[in-house]
């Protein structure tokens, strides 16, 4: 029985991998790793379909390693056994261990001196977050990379690729593609190279040839993906503008054009998107003036993702109307972006000493004293200077009045500023307020 296309376009080398060239472009450090020939255990986590297993496979025969799979969940300790003598008797095998979230601890306790010797280079694939679901013994062992849903240029190299290779892909058959049926393959599949191929195979060996051509249409890869394309754009700039559309509609306070625009990313079953962009909605552009609406959002978009489609849609309505209907405050973006900038320019200067770890043997004769606690005076506040001496009067959050709950976090703002930095204005305005 012959393998799917995606398993047979697998890289057999890290040059051929498409994609996540912040990892295995040229000098970026998995790249580094193959051509020094020292590699170390990893763990690679993102979506389905990103590439975990091609640089795993790439990663072995680039070195020359043997590779062998085995997913977490299913294989037993045996089956690590089986890998263990075979590194034991060639010296190093590269595992690529998948769903290694689900690694018992009988199974770990067993992996964990084959990393330690080196004889078991283990690459485990995941689409869990691997800082929360897999255990610290395992992290501390591995080098963590995420790995990113593929740009629509990567998979049409791929597309490329398979239909011009004649040993592994479709390079014997006479296929014409359809501009517009490539466009759907590359900017419908969410960046999964794999949904990808597999879906351009079915096309082709379920399409009848006429006058010698195998015709690939739009239709016929909609029917392989089970989806309906939208209209888009030659250059395949239709996804991203869709996103960019939903939110200036929402950012400029139109729940109708939001709600069209969601509709269409709805429609090509792009929830994970949709998602996302609301999430970020919710706290760059709403954020202050309205901070239930964000964390309402959260709840419902965590809904929306545990139902799926077609459901998720009522949950999507509600946060889109009320987003776009709420008031609009980017104030708390800025100020990171300000606090950013100084840090990434040098400009940062030394914490201040009382406001320094103290809770260790020592720290007296540092100089690590002095610090007020804020709760042991009178409104749960003392003038107290937090930020180093050389930005001490900066402003990076410049409140705005868009709407209720800022314009109170703006008034308290203003009076703290105002006590921090002029203690005597402000202690006689309340002296006149109480004469007054």
């Amino acid at each position: 029985m012959q393998k799917p296309l995606a398993y047979r376009m697998r890289p057999t080398k890290i040059e051929e991998i498409v994609g996540q060239a912040d990892l295995v472009g040229p000098g970026k450090i998995i790249n580094r790793m193959v051509k020094a020939h020292l590699l170390s255990s990893m763990i690679l986590y993102g979506p389905p379909g990103t590439g975990k297993t091609s640089i795993a496979s790439a990663i072995a025969g680039s070195s020359q390693y043997a590779f062998r799979s085995l997913n977490a969940a299913t294989d037993t300790k045996k089956d690590l056994q089986i890998v263990a003598e075979e590194a034991k008797m060639s010296g190093t095998v590269v595992l690529l261990l998948d769903e290694i979230h689900r690694l018992d601890k009988t199974k770990q306790d067993f992996l964990l001196p084959l990393l330690e010797s080196g004889q078991i280079i283990l690459i485990g694939a995941t689409t869990e977050n691997p800082y929360i679901n897999i255990s610290p013994a395992i992290r501390s062992r591995t080098q963590i990379f995420p790995v990113h849903p593929l740009a629509s240029a990567d998979i049409n190299t791929a597309i490329d690729r398979a239909l011009q290779d004649r040993e592994r892909g479709l390079g014997k058959e006479p296929v014409d593609l359809a501009d517009d049926a490539r466009n759907f393959l590359s900017h419908r599949t969410n960046g999964d190279l794999r949904s990808a191929l597999n879906a351009l195979e079915l096309a082709v060996r379920s399409t009848p040839k006429t006058d010698g051509q195998i015709r690939v249409t739009l239709s016929d890869v909609e029917a392989c993906l089970q989806q309906q394309a939208l209209t888009q754009d030659k250059d395949g700039d239709a996804h991203y503008n869709v996103l960019s559309a939903l939110q200036k509609s929402v950012r400029g306070s139109d729940p109708n054009a939001a709600l069209h625009y969601a509709a269409r990313l709805i429609e090509a079953g792009d929830l994970t998107s949709l998602i996302r962009r609301l999430l970020v909605i919710a706290y760059e552009d709403v954020g202050l003036a309205n901070p239930p609406a964000a964390a309402r959002a959260v709840t419902a978009l965590q809904a929306a993702e545990r139902v799926g489609l077609p459901e998720a849609q009522i949950p999507v309505a509600n946060v889109l109307i009320e987003l776009a209907l709420s008031p609009k405050s980017n104030s708390a973006m800025d100020a990171m972006q300000g606090a950013l900038a100084d840090v990434r320019s040098g400009n940062y200067g030394a914490i201040p000493p009382y406001l320094r770890d103290a809770h260790f043997k020592g720290a007296t004769e540092l100089g690590h004293t002095g610090y007020q606690y804020p709760h042991n005076f009178q409104n749960g506040w003392v003038n107290q200077q937090y930020l180093p001496d050389q930005l001490k009067d900066a402003q990076y959050y410049q409140p705005k009045e868009t709407g209720k709950m800022e314009r109170a976090y703006a008034k308290q703002y203003q009076k703290l500023w105002q006590a921090q930095h002029h203690p005597t204005s402000h202690n006689q305005d309340q002296e006149d307020q109480h004469h007054d």
